[in-house]
């Protein structure tokens, strides 16, 4: 199954999206002789695999839907899971920010339902690959499976591993951290980070961030900056162009740092100082 299809109409195997009244939609995986049933009536799959993505399709009872094939935040946003995840308006920045590329192997601690580690397979391509640390394994196996869903499963190697006890990886471009003390464990990033590379961290508290900070500085990280990322969207009619009721707002404070490796010389402490680098005394 997929949802990176290129074909221009629907396919056995694909994952498709059901638009309906109200912005109802349903995510499922399209399956000749299938059935898929609503409250609105009762669609058969036979009927949806050869449509043009796009397309409105309707119900046994006449109810309207439109097909589509669904994007990356759709499907993030479906995922089932038992933590919280990660939203699209964080995933996105995160992505650009560490420059995560086709072809790279990245490294994620802190596994969850798998949102972070969807978005990373379907950024570092077929050529690249996805190693997830996790420690609980309940919370892996669902990961296993939303990957499986959305085909890129084979992008990934799990391990169930606290990475206190150490991780094979080595020369590494980019780390994300999604654990409360990520300030524990910068040390370890740090060892398998190439130099230069990028790590992040999505941290829930202030008092969480200074710690990191902290560690980061004692760990000869520099360039850090820590932000949130707040999301708006609008009302998309031309006479009532305003604010929607709702918005999503702090999710989690985001920190990114990259690896350095300062010299002695004198002559650059003015420039340590400008990026931020250099222990610092905890308050």
């Amino acid at each position: 199954m997929t949802f990176t299809s290129s074909s221009p109409v629907a396919q056995d195997g694909d994952l498709a999206q059901l638009v309906g009244l109200r912005h109802k939609n349903f995510i499922l995986t399209l399956k000749a002789g299938a059935d898929f049933q609503t409250h609105r009536g009762v669609l058969k799959h036979d009927e949806l695999i050869g449509q043009p993505w796009g397309t409105q399709v309707f119900s046994h009872l006449g109810s309207p839907f439109f097909l589509l094939q669904p994007s990356l935040a759709d499907l993030l946003i479906d995922l089932p899971r038992n933590t919280q995840i990660l939203y699209p308006k964080d995933i996105g920045f995160i992505l650009v920010t560490m420059g995560v590329a086709p072809g790279q192997t990245v490294v994620e601690t802190g596994t969850g339902s798998g949102s972070m580690t969807i978005a990373l397979a379907s950024a570092v391509g077929p050529q690249g690959r996805v190693v997830s640390y996790e420690q609980k394994p309940d919370t892996q196996n669902l990961a296993r499976k939303n990957l499986a869903r959305v085909g890129l499963a084979e992008r990934v190697e799990f391990k169930l591993r606290n990475i206190t006890e150490g991780m094979d990886e080595t020369n590494i471009p980019a780390f994300f951290l999604d654990v409360p003390n990520a300030y524990d464990l910068v040390a370890q990033v740090r060892a398998v980070l190439r130099p230069g590379g990028f790590l992040c961290a999505i941290i829930p508290t202030f008092n969480q961030v200074e710690k990191t900070l902290y560690a980061l500085r004692r760990n000869n990280f520099a360039f850090i900056e820590t932000c949130e990322l707040l999301l708006r969207y609008y009302k998309s009619e031309p006479s009532r162009i305003r604010p929607t009721d709702r918005m999503v707002a702090h999710t989690g404070f985001l920190v990114f740092a990259r690896r350095i490796e300062p010299s002695e010389d004198e002559r650059t402490r003015e420039l340590l100082e400008e990026i931020g680098a250099g222990e610092l005394e905890e308050r």
